[in-house]
């Protein structure tokens, strides 16, 4: 479960950069194994997909030697953010057998507050090289970053 919330968080801040998973109802989610080992696989599994993510968006974004300062700020960004939402889900995955309706709601909030705050981050982050990129470059990331595709399908745009 806290890889599904990590790729469905990531998915949500680089849109049509990451490629969207249906998620299960919560009732047909597994009880979350917390053993170290099983948190470890997990982690090693959160690190994959954003380094996928990191490399993807560098290659739809075409960045250049010139921009590889910029662009670092961005992946080094992308990588606390998974961290820390990953801290975030944990803490949730740590009490989730005792935790009343309101405890699992208050930690639900703590996700979205975490991830509110990482994508300001990004935007900060992202703000810098965007400056930097030609013209096309940002054709292209103002697409990624759009939302304009959902499951693969073509949203209208409003």
């Amino acid at each position: 479960m806290k890889l599904t919330i990590a790729v469905l968080a990531s998915a949500f801040v680089f849109g049509g950069a990451i490629a969207q998973t249906q998620d299960k109802p919560a009732s047909e989610h597994p009880v979350t194994d917390a053993t170290p080992a099983a948190m470890a696989k997990a982690d090693a599994k959160r690190d994959a997909a954003v380094e996928h993510h990191i490399t993807d968006l560098y290659a739809k974004l075409k960045i250049t030697s010139a921009e590889e300062p910029q662009w670092k700020k961005v992946a080094e960004t992308m990588r606390e953010n998974a961290r820390e939402l990953d801290r975030a889900i944990d803490k949730r995955d740590a009490s989730i057998a005792s935790a009343t309706a309101v405890d699992n709601l208050n930690s639900y909030a703590e996700i979205a507050e975490a991830h509110a705050k990482n994508v300001k981050k990004l935007a900060s982050a992202f703000s810098g090289l965007y400056s930097v990129m030609s013209d096309d470059q940002k054709k292209v990331a103002d697409e990624v970053f759009s939302h304009r595709e959902h499951d693969g399908k073509k949203v209208a745009s409003r």
